[in-house]
């Protein structure tokens, strides 16, 4: 690809001298004598490289720089500057320059120098491409929904991707999008050209998700024999996802606390500070405020995460989005698959409303296209659809008159919650082991520290299991 490359200087033999060289390179070049002159013609043939001289008549090259970049934030800006004014090109540097030359400089340092400018442009353009793809592929606009709850969700995630510094936590049921979502966001947001790292908490044991997300220094460990920079480095300026981040042991959460407060982290072994600017967006299946009444989670965390809490309702609330959605993703398998299926009768429609969905849209999305391979092209019917599908009873509704009691073989006996037999197994545990606090703790599973919070959240009426 031949890229354009405006040369802006008012010294008609410079032009001339550089100009002719670049040509032999094969760039198509553009030619102003003047800051004005330069902003006229980049507004109209939108070049892809700028050499700029900083001392111009009129409008300076640094204001030139400044309104190139304004107009088109990929165009690679490369200055040029007599020594005596160098410290100007320095400026432009922190303003975007790609690199100056000092004059007098060879027509060969400006050559090489715009080749180096070409593969930077050339890495910038793929970047852009592949966030304009993401952006077409995680839309608001895309979201198949015709549930008043999801909508009103949707909608508060759109303003809430415009602020690019609030920290967001989803909730919802595995399979429901948490992730898509997340993307969305990540793409919907002032922070979209940066990076978007993703790290599932649950994927990982403790000490390898703490040097993934922090880094480490040399020596941190026995096999940490050179620096590594954490996802925390590697997502700076965009947006950190941590998805099943009630997985996430108290020691992480701690150091996870300091970035959100205060933006800072070290490296594993490492004495030095590290300032980072990271969005991060957390999601979790479990519900999360329950996990710090058990004691399994942070408060102090779980408030700093949840300044804007999200929840996706499971497919079985939204019972009129399973059709339309299952004829979306009929729809894209038709394009990957190279089929051509046209819809479905209404009672393999009616078998897809009736069934629970415990997988959510994961498993809707196996459903059709395990089904879109195995049938024949047409329309699905109730016999093309797996056999759990077809076969599948819903349960019988309780009697309106249940009430807040067992059925009769049990009449009478009031339900307990799902807390207060937690607190009766506790007790049981602490009192087989003698009241031993850290055995308890190991046979319970959780910290000692976690077990102490519980016992004193616990009712003095609350009885030992027998």
């Amino acid at each position: 690809m031949a890229y354009s490359i405006l040369i802006v200087d008012d010294e008609a033999l410079t032009l001339r001298t550089i100009s002719r060289a670049l040509e032999a390179e094969g760039y198509e070049i553009l030619l102003a004598q003047s800051g004005e002159q330069a902003l006229e013609i980049a507004a109209k043939e939108h070049p892809d490289i700028a050499l700029l001289d900083v001392v111009l008549p009129g409008i300076d090259g640094v204001e030139v720089l400044r309104q190139l970049k304004r107009q088109d934030p990929a165009i690679v800006v490369v200055m040029m500057s007599a020594y005596r004014v160098v410290e100007r090109a320095v400026e432009a540097i922190k303003l975007g320059a790609y690199d100056y030359l000092t004059k007098p400089f060879h027509v060969a340092d400006a050559v090489n120098t715009i080749s180096r400018a070409s593969e930077v442009l050339a890495l910038r353009l793929r970047v852009r491409d592949s966030v304009q793809d993401a952006r077409g592929r995680y839309d608001f606009g895309r979201v198949v929904t015709r549930n008043a709850a999801l909508a009103a969700m949707l909608e508060q995630a759109k303003k809430a991707a415009e602020s690019d510094k609030t920290t967001i936590l989803i909730q919802g049921e595995s399979g429901t999008g948490k992730e898509v979502l997340a993307k969305t966001i990540h793409y919907y947001s002032p922070r979209a050209q940066a990076p978007l790292v993703s790290l599932n908490c649950a994927a990982l044991p403790d000490n390898l998700l703490e040097s993934e997300l922090f880094g480490y220094e040399p020596g941190a460990f026995t096999d940490a024999r050179r620096r590594k920079e954490g996802l925390l480095e590697k997502a700076s300026s965009g947006t950190l996802f941590l998805d099943e981040i009630g997985n996430m042991s108290f020691s992480v959460q701690a150091k996870l606390l300091r970035v959100l407060e205060e933006g800072t982290f070290m490296r594993l072994g490492g004495t030095r500070t590290i300032q980072v600017d990271v969005r991060i967006l957390a999601a979790t299946n479990k519900v999360l405020k329950d996990s710090v009444t058990r004691g399994e989670f942070r408060d102090d965390l779980f408030y700093r995460l949840n300044v804007l809490p999200i929840f996706i309702p499971p497919l079985r609330d939204r019972k009129e989005d399973i059709v339309p959605l299952a004829l979306d993703i009929m729809k894209r398998f038709n394009t990957d698959l190279k089929k051509n299926f046209t819809g479905m009768t209404p009672a393999a429609a009616d078998l897809l409303r009736a069934y629970t969905w415990p997988g959510n849209i994961r498993e809707l999305r196996n459903v059709i296209e395990r089904t879109m391979i195995l049938a024949p092209e047409g329309e699905i019917d109730v016999n093309d659809l797996p056999r759990e599908i077809g076969e599948f009873e819903a349960p019988p509704e309780a009697p309106p008159d249940a009430g807040n009691h067992l059925p009769n073989s049990a009449a009478g006996v009031p339900f307990v919650t799902l807390e207060e037999l937690e607190d009766r197994y506790i007790l049981e545990v602490l009192t087989a082991t003698g009241n031993n606090k850290t055995h308890a703790a190991r046979i319970l599973g959780i910290h000692p520290t976690s077990l102490a919070r519980r016992l004193k959240r616990i009712p003095e009426e609350v009885e030992v299991l027998h």
